[in-house]
């Protein structure tokens, strides 16, 4: 059976499981309403208690939207997260944690970490099978935005060479990112640090704005790149060249010369290229090489287990919200059991009522189930810019098959517990029922 089942494609996998989690509902409805059509008195029902019915069915659709919109955050999160670290294909780092050197690296988070030579990076940046090799600097700050040093190859190919102006051909000139408060022609001076650490006034070169990325949906658009001969002559260090060489920019830098890099990003010529590289340049107490997206594996593991707990969180709340609705049901459905009672004495049969009544309580579910569908995408949408505004990473996260199913879930265990109400009420004797 699961051999039948791994060889569907992706898209009748996602039919499948909806039908088969639809499937109980509708054979339960069937069972329930065969030989019976108690749509007439449903609708009486639901006209004579509009105002109730309606807040039962908001009270289903907003929880239902609250846990839509929070399952769709995690699939969003994580093509977010990878798109990020799309142009990164390898770091080298000095020995430690990949987790906090790809936080640094690929996200921007602020960290102290040893740095790198300039013989390990001569060796890199000069290898056969290296396409671009890029130095990484921090340490500084403009409004919050990181100034990031690096190479004017690097900054083509992390913005796919979308820039507005030009490229930064001197250790003053620098690019802002797309969300940077800085347009071209703009002065500004960095601060010490970053974050709640940064200090003004610590520096005194002022860097002028040459040219503007496009938007990435990265960390980055909110950077301010500069070459990484600033930042190290910013912080009393050799530029990475020797003095005669002048005011130059770029590789090759001279490793007598080169102060030290946290992070080297890696390009290589051919994918399997990659794998070559990081067994070579993984050197105990020298260097680490990492693949991001490995380290994004590992994290995804993580948020798996996550989505499957709060998956079944969500649908037990799912349950609760139901099974707190049908009570009220319940009691709704008792203010007129004594019509219900009339009509069995007149000759309804209890299969009629039950059905009535489950059908009655199943509908208020499965609409209040549908609306939670668009709730949810409000959710999502909501959601979504206030992450991507919170960690600068774009966020979207659209409706998918998971949410389907998740409602699919619902409206089965709805169809179960709507069964309940009805089995009590058709049991309760007529005259007691009269009488009461």
């Amino acid at each position: 059976m699961m051999a039948i089942w791994d060889q569907l494609s992706p898209a009748l996998q996602n039919w499948a499981l909806l039908v088969l989690l639809s499937l109980p509902a509708l054979v339960i409805g069937a069972v329930v309403l065969r030989g019976f059509a108690p749509w007439p008195l449903v609708r009486a029902m639901i006209w004579r208690f509009r105002w109730t019915n309606a807040l039962f069915v908001l009270l289903i659709a907003i929880s239902m939207g609250i846990g839509i919109g929070l399952l769709a955050q995690e699939r969003g999160l994580r093509r977010g997260t990878a798109q990020a670290a799309d142009k990164f294909d390898l770091i080298i780092a000095a020995p430690g944690s990949e987790l906090t050197m790809m936080m640094a690296s690929v996200y921007l988070q602020p960290t102290n970490v040893p740095l790198l030579g300039g013989p390990l990076f001569h060796e890199i940046i000069t290898h056969d099978h290296v396409d671009i090799a890029a130095p990484l600097a921090f340490g500084d700050s403009y409004q919050g935005a990181p100034v990031v040093g690096t190479t004017a190859e690097f900054a083509r190919y992390l913005s796919d060479d979308q820039i507005a102006g030009r490229i930064f051909e001197t250790s003053q000139e620098a690019i802002a990112g797309a969300h940077v408060p800085l347009v071209l022609g703009d002065q500004f001076v960095p601060a010490h640090g970053v974050g709640d650490a940064a200090e003004d006034g610590v520096h005194e070169a002022a860097l002028t704005v040459v040219g503007r990325m496009s938007a990435t949906g990265t960390p980055w658009d909110k950077s301010i790149l500069v070459p990484v001969e600033s930042v190290w002559e910013t912080h009393g260090l050799a530029n990475g060249h020797r003095y005669e060489d002048g005011d130059r920019i770029g590789p090759p830098f001279d490793p007598e010369y080169f102060p030290g890099t946290p992070a080297i990003i890696v390009r290589a010529k051919a994918l399997w290229a990659n794998y070559a590289l990081r067994s070579e340049f993984t050197r105990a107490g020298e260097s680490m090489a990492f693949f991001p997206g490995a380290v994004l594996t590992r994290l995804y593991g993580v948020l798996g287990d996550m989505r499957q707990a709060m998956s079944a969180l969500a649908l037990v709340t799912q349950g609760l919200v139901a099974a707190s609705v049908l009570t009220g049901l319940l009691l709704l459905v008792g203010r007129f059991q004594r019509q219900m009672a009339l009509l069995r004495a007149l000759g309804a049969p209890n299969r009629f009522i039950f059905a009535f009544i489950w059908s009655y309580a199943a509908f208020l579910m499965v609409i209040g189930a549908v609306l939670g569908l668009m709730v949810g995408q409000g959710a999502t949408i909501i959601l979504s810019r206030i992450l991507t505004a919170r960690t600068d990473i774009l966020i979207e996260a659209p409706l998918a098959w998971p949410e389907f199913h998740f409602v699919a879930g619902f409206v089965t265990l709805a169809s179960l517990l709507a069964l309940g109400p009805a089995a009590i009420l058709t049991r309760k004797p007529i005259v007691t029922a009269l009488r009461s």
